[in-house]
């Protein structure tokens, strides 16, 4: 007969609240496939905007996209549950970066792809070097850096939602009711059972939100079952199938926003033990993580993929239901490898309309600014830590929204800038080290 005490262990270890428990598969699956489709369409979308600017045929295309989907299982797998030192064993989705597209289209256009993948092969190896030693420059990123790291992440997101919600970058009918209804009806949805519901019903929410979407929106004929019936059964993935080429001048302009980048895989971790965990990530963790990061992107460009790195909406999607397990994250990894070896399920993935996925994505980045805000609430905000706040907001919504500013600079500092995140986290940075500390906090009387 179980004690007390060896029941609660028992319900610990099968808890979705703790990271290291395993849940049972029939709460699992579902909890990791929903991982899977919040980040899904951003992940394909990388290689589809690439080849499209290097005016890559069809098949060479869908190739790459097979190859985004398997690595970024693989990465996820890594990330999720460790390979030594590797990985920061955290629920943490790895997918393709936007962040490296501004950089990578000019590269692929001018100099060819294998130009492009030689590049990220060598931002890959930088940023793993800069996880290696990151316990060394730890200093860096106190609690008022990086909680500010994470607010940016979600307010520059914010947009992205808005217009997935609206029918996708470039749609047709962009902003059409029916794009608008569907994505009303998933946030409705995913709100009311998040808020009311219990139990597993709470958890996978945005998952029963999706497929609500999904149904509707196939009820109405809004889903394009084209990509599904032409898609093969099996696609095997090719090393150095595009090939490997080393450029100095590509190579320079990606190694440097990959070491830069590593602030955003920084705000992922803090964000997901802060949003789901209410702590800040550990030495180890952050180490591992961005390690992963970099040795992911080395393994991308190998496997004819580019550069890897933590999924932002998943961060939001372990604030919003507060499911921190590792393995349900490792599952859904397991889906990711699976829609990269067999084109008919990725199809199926992908045939999800933009809309659907912005009534969920736009709780989920919102949920991103909140973990940052509660990740602030910690600190003293006396004039100095205002200032560092204020000046990295500033300069991360600021400048991307103003391009005459720095449209006289060349192409590679014009993508740094609008990124957003990379400006707001040097200045974060910079002002962090240059500021005095020994300022007062601010007083309520004159």
């Amino acid at each position: 007969m179980a004690t007390p005490d060896s029941a609660t262990e028992t319900h610990k270890v099968r808890s979705t609240r703790d990271v290291d428990a395993m849940p049972p598969l029939g709460r699992a699956i579902p909890l990791g496939l929903q991982h899977v489709l919040a980040m899904f369409v951003g992940n394909v979308t990388v290689p589809i905007i690439i080849a499209g600017a290097a005016d890559l045929p069809a098949d060479q295309t869908a190739f790459m996209i097979q190859a985004a989907m398997f690595v970024a299982g693989i990465a996820t797998l890594v990330q999720s549950l460790g390979l030594g030192p590797i990985g920061a064993r955290l629920p943490i989705v790895m997918g393709t970066s936007f962040g490296f597209v501004p950089v990578l289209i000019p590269i692929a256009v001018g100099m060819g792809l294998p130009a492009a993948l030689g590049a990220a092969l060598c931002g890959g190896i930088a940023m793993a070097l800069v996880g290696l030693f990151l316990p060394w420059v730890r200093f860096l990123f106190p609690p008022v850096v990086t909680g500010t790291f994470v607010i940016m992440l979600g307010t520059l997101l914010m947009p992205v939602g808005f217009a997935y919600a609206g029918g996708g970058f470039g749609a047709e009918d962009f902003g059409a009711l029916h794009n608008v209804l569907l994505a009303a009806l998933v946030l409705v949805v995913t709100l009311g059972l998040h808020q009311f519901g219990r139990g597993i019903w709470s958890e996978t929410a945005p998952l029963a939100g999706l497929i609500v979407g999904y149904v509707t929106a196939m009820a109405f004929g809004l889903v394009d079952f084209g990509q599904i019936a032409s898609a093969g059964w099996l696609s095997l993935p090719t090393p150095l199938a595009i090939g490997l080429e080393f450029h100095l001048a590509a190579i320079i302009p990606v190694v440097l926003l990959a070491v830069v980048t590593c602030a955003e895989s920084i705000g992922d971790i803090v964000g997901t033990t802060a949003g789901g965990m209410d702590r800040e990530p550990t030495p180890r963790e952050l180490s591992g993580g961005v390690m992963a990061d970099g040795l992911a992107s080395v393994f991308a460009a190998i496997f004819n993929a580019f550069p890897q790195i933590s999924f932002s909406q998943n961060v939001g999607m372990v604030a919003l239901t507060g499911v921190v397990s590792r393995f349900v994250v490792a599952i859904g990894g397991g889906f990711l490898v699976l829609a990269g070896l067999l084109p008919k399920l990725g199809g199926l993935i992908s045939s999800i309309p933009n809309a659907v996925l912005g009534g969920a994505v736009l709780i989920m980045f919102g949920m991103i600014a909140s973990a940052g805000i509660k990740m602030l609430s910690h600190i003293d905000f006396n004039k100095r830590n205002m200032v560092i706040i204020g000046v990295s907001l500033s300069a991360a919504i600021g400048l991307p929204a103003q391009e005459g500013l720095y449209a006289g600079l060349s192409e590679n500092v014009q993508a740094i800038i609008e990124s957003g995140l990379i400006p707001g986290a040097i200045a974060a940075i910079v002002l962090n080290l240059v500021l005095p500390r020994h300022e007062q906090p601010f007083r309520d009387d004159v």
